[in-house]
């Protein structure tokens, strides 16, 4: 009876749409759309362009679907896709030299910019706001210090916290050695927490 499982898993869905199931392609989709288009937007920090590629990855796996291999993970092989159709944007779009290079698009949850919404009426209001203003301000700052990083540490900490992949997929995907990964992963925490050090006292004292 496992067969008849409602949550069958992302390998187990490709052998199925290989096979002709079409529908099992459709839940790839919604499982994986929003994270992977959340790891292309901080990638290309423009919208449109994010929608493209995630809309691409998706379109190369029907065109590739008799290559994959059923002792792959399905979600390695995705974000490969992704991540060189990423690099082929962006070495486009420098040498057009994009003038989106400095849009920082979409806010990084991938839906529409995020609002305080002042109106609503609270004992404690003011503090509902001021932690509103600090959340809002370290979220800046943290896509900020985010493309400050170098490329290869940046591409590794996306796929890690917003992909939720292993150590071991992302060397595999970027093709270096898991501990390389897990040093750029390193790398890249400790410039994010070193640009996020003035808000830890303040941050404290509002919990």
């Amino acid at each position: 009876m496992s067969s008849l499982r409602s949550d069958p898993t992302d390998e187990e869905l490709m052998v199925r749409f290989q096979r002709g199931d079409r529908p099992a392609f459709a839940v790839l989709v919604r499982r994986h759309k929003t994270r992977l288009y959340n790891f292309v937007l901080r990638q290309l920090r423009h919208g449109p362009s994010a929608e493209e590629i995630v809309q691409d990855t998706f379109v190369r796996v029907v065109q590739n679907a008799a290559d994959f291999r059923h002792a792959s993970r399905f979600s390695t092989w995705l974000y490969a896709i992704a991540r060189n159709l990423c690099v082929d944007h962006a070495r486009k779009r420098a040498l057009r030299r994009h003038p989106s290079l400095d849009d920082p698009g979409p806010a990084p949850n991938g839906d529409a910019p995020e609002r305080m919404d002042l109106s609503e009426r609270t004992a404690d209001a003011g503090a509902n706001v001021e932690r509103n203003v600090v959340s809002s301000q370290i979220r800046e700052r943290v896509l900020e210090a985010l493309h400050k990083l170098p490329d290869d540490q940046r591409e590794v900490f996306l796929m890690r916290q917003v992909g939720s992949l292993s150590f071991k997929d992302i060397a595999e995907i970027v093709s270096v050695p898991e501990n390389t990964v897990k040093s750029r992963m390193r790398y890249a925490l400790e410039h994010l927490q070193a640009e996020l050090s003035d808000f830890e006292e303040y941050a404290r004292a509002l919990r």
